[in-house]
């Protein structure tokens, strides 16, 4: 049965991005690579209130790539996959192509 998690408030669900640990000729890759810490947006929250109770929007999408603080974000654990979650104002910026 797969589970589905839906963040409250203006929390954001993210799958880590894995940094390659071999190149496509087969040669192993130091742990310590110049890869960003990045992940998937999952899932998002509505969102939060202001003082006057108009909604705050949360800035990103599901699907956008996004950069993640070094440490933080509790992990969850679905179907076997572990998640982060971040608060929309912990994330550090949207990865672009």
């Amino acid at each position: 049965m797969a589970k589905r998690f839906l963040p409250s408030l203006n929390r954001v669900l993210i799958e880590k991005i894995l940094p390659p640990t071999k190149t496509s000729g087969g040669i192993l890759l130091p742990e310590k690579s110049s890869q960003l810490n990045s992940g998937k947006v999952i899932a998002v929250g509505p969102g939060s209130r202001d003082r006057a109770g108009n909604l705050i929007p949360v800035s990103v999408k599901e699907g956008d790539q996004v950069l993640l603080p070094e440490y933080g974000g509790p992990q969850i654990k679905l179907d076997d996959k572990e998640f982060l979650l971040f608060r929309d104002e912990d994330i550090l910026g949207i990865l672009r192509d």
